[in-house]
């Protein structure tokens, strides 16, 4: 099927039919305006066009289903009306993109349809779509190809329409309430505002290593500190952590940061914001999530961590007064705790392993311990804990937000602690950042500041089971062609980046003897394309060749190079040969020829490079 698609292609080519030629087509109508605007008595030219999503053909008429961006509609071409370009239609396959021009009515069958009176083919489909009636349902797939996705099931594309509302209407909100909107970094020296660990790269010209933000919540405070009193950004995060169906490495958060106003404020604009979005885009604050129905009205329910596990775990924290104790309960109770854990991070252990799987209703967790919210400010109350909150829904946390933490020194302290953290083995505890520091000790007013998941908040408002299904193009392990694409381009980066100390090369002496000339043309050397690159079984050095030399016969070289190149990364490459020497036997394999490499000593190894040419070169050129 995939040859004869191509065979059509060459086809229409021959005859000047080129479909990929095409760069515009002047559209009129959209199928769900015109289904919506029909009328009867009124006859309706009109011109769209879309992918061919079916095709019934019944001698000298045909009927096609053409899906635009906002749905499908029929259309009906007949032999007499559309004449030589019938037969254009009678070659239209499923996922081909047509113009159509023509008048609606109505079939007997009570169809609203659109009779062909021109078509057009403005851009020939290569692959096979799902056929209709299974469609594509492997979600595995259906995230990686989610471009097929889109097209063979059309509910999809209105999930992503509802998560541009709802981010319209998180936008809405604030901005009603006199936030501005900022951008701040996202790549920099230190990924900090969160405990989490984060990815890392390297900005070549001024030669540092830099990470991708984890939060945005130091830059933000950083505004409030320069006189901005209600900012909030809307953006990309990326942390080097799990996937699982709520969490992916890189996901949508907003941070907003108001001062004058403590975490209470905070607690009020988060339940408000839920509130507010849900009725905006789904008419009503009562939502089903995948069966439970809960109600984002506010207020929502409040709860201290101390007394969720007392209630849940039945452990009662305010009893406990030591480390040790801590430790020991939490043990009793199965949980694998380090004898560094204090009694905060004990607090919060319990509380993840017992308490948040009863979380359904909207609720907001409060009195968070030191250890694990190093941004926020004491309780005056009892210093161990936080004016800190989590907001949890169905199980989920979906907001964090506390009492900015506006005392230099005590943050610096903390800084500190969460660096021996990172010290003892914690790969998400918080790095020191000096600068965010002597930004507080210039002055930071008292400050609420809120984080909100937005891709969670969309999973929750358009009941999807996975932020996968929120996401056009998840994070996804590479597989098939996509490792051996990644190898070569990693490897070809990693060569460019090589900078040799030429002091350190030695080569061989030039060869004093004369060859003559004759000689020397009698070798055959051809440029030649590498089709297939694979590892000889048993072979330490040996690397198999399958080569396109400008015939029409695979060619076959095995060469000594493994130490040197991955099999994958020279797939597609252009090399050099010697393509007339006599076959050899190697490993029980035929070689036919040789590959040309340079070889000197670098440092007192061998340094071999395959001779690689310029991709445009054609296999087969000869080499004079």
């Amino acid at each position: 099927m995939l040859l004869l698609k191509r065979q059509k292609l060459d086809e229409l080519k021959s005859e000047g039919k080129d479909p990929f030629v095409n760069e515009t087509y002047d559209i009129t109508a959209h199928s769900k305006d015109i289904k919506e605007e029909f009328n009867e008595d009124e006859e309706r030219e009109v011109s769209i066009a879309g992918r061919v999503m079916s095709k019934r053909r019944h001698g000298k008429i045909c009927f096609l289903d053409v899906r635009d961006s906002v749905g499908t509609i029929q259309v009906f071409a007949r032999k007499d009306v559309l004449e030589d370009k019938y037969e254009e239609v009678k070659g239209l396959d499923i996922g081909d993109i047509v113009g159509v021009k023509g008048v609606v009515f109505k079939t007997e069958a009570g169809e609203i349809t659109v009779r062909a009176t021109d078509l057009t083919l403005l851009s020939k489909s290569l692959q096979i779509l799902p056929e209709k009636f299974h469609g594509l349902k492997d979600p595995d797939l259906r995230y990686r190809q989610r471009y097929v996705d889109l097209i063979v099931n059309p509910e999809v594309k209105d999930v992503f329409i509802k998560r541009n509302k709802i981010i319209k209407k998180i936008r809405e909100f604030l901005d009603n309430r006199g936030f501005l909107e900022v951008e701040t970094p996202i790549l920099g020296t230190v990924a900090g505002g969160a405990n989490a660990r984060p990815f890392y790269t390297h900005h070549n010209t001024l030669d540092i290593d830099m990470q991708l933000r984890i939060a945005n919540e130091l830059f933000l405070k950083r505004l409030i500190v320069g006189g901005f009193e209600k900012v909030y950004e809307m953006g990309k995060m990326f942390r080097n952590e799990g996937m699982d169906p709520k969490h992916n490495p890189e996901f949508t958060n907003i941070e907003l940061y108001q001062a004058y106003v403590d975490y209470e404020e905070m607690m009020r604009i988060t339940e408000n914001l839920f509130e507010f979005v849900a009725t905006e885009v789904l008419g009503t604050d009562k939502i089903n999530y995948q069966g439970t129905e809960i109600s984002l009205k506010a207020p929502w329910k409040r709860i201290t961590m101390i007394d969720a596990v007392k209630k849940y775990a039945d452990v009662d924290f305010n009893e406990i007064d030591t480390d040790e104790k801590a430790r020991e309960i939490a043990r009793e109770k199965g949980l694998e705790i380090s004898d560094h854990d204090t009694w905060g991070k004990v607090l919060s252990e319990m509380f993840e392993e017992f308490c948040e799987e009863h979380l359904v209703e909207p609720t907001f967790v409060i009195g968070h311990p030191v250890e694990v919210s190093p941004l926020a400010k004491r309780n005056p109350k009892d210093p161990r804990l936080t004016q800190r909150f989590e907001a949890f829904i169905n199980t989920w946390e979906f907001a964090n937000a506390f009492s900015e933490l506006n005392d230099p020194i005590d943050q610096r302290e903390r800084f500190e602690a969460q660096v021996a953290e990172k010290e003892a083995g914690d790969d998400e505890a918080h790095p020191m950042d000096s600068d965010f520091i002597n930004a507080i000790e210039v002055g930071l007013p008292p400050t609420g500041g809120l984080g909100i998941g937005v891709d969670r908040m969309v999973v929750l408002l358009t009941d999807q089971p996975s932020i996968r299904d929120v996401l056009l193009f998840p994070t996804m392990k590479p597989i098939g062609k996509e490792v051996a694409e990644i190898n070569a381009n990693k490897a070809a980066d990693e060569k460019s980046q090589i900078k040799l100390d030429l002091s350190k090369v030695k080569v061989e002496p030039l060869f004093e003897d004369f060859v003559d000339f004759d000689t020397f043309s009698k070798s055959d050397f051809r440029a030649v394309k590498v089709k297939e690159c694979v590892e000889v079984p048993k072979s330490k050095k040996l690397l198999k060749f399958t080569l396109d030399d400008g015939t029409e016969k695979e060619r076959t070289i095995l060469s000594g190079i493994k130490n040197f190149y991955s099999a994958e990364e020279l797939v597609g490459k252009t090399l050099l040969a010697i393509t007339n020497l006599p076959p050899r036997k190697m490993m029980g394999e035929e070689s036919c020829g040789m590959l040309l490499s340079t070889i000197c000593d670098y440092d007192g190894e061998e340094l071999l490079n395959l001779v690689m040419l310029d991709d445009n070169i054609p296999a087969g050129a000869k080499l004079y």
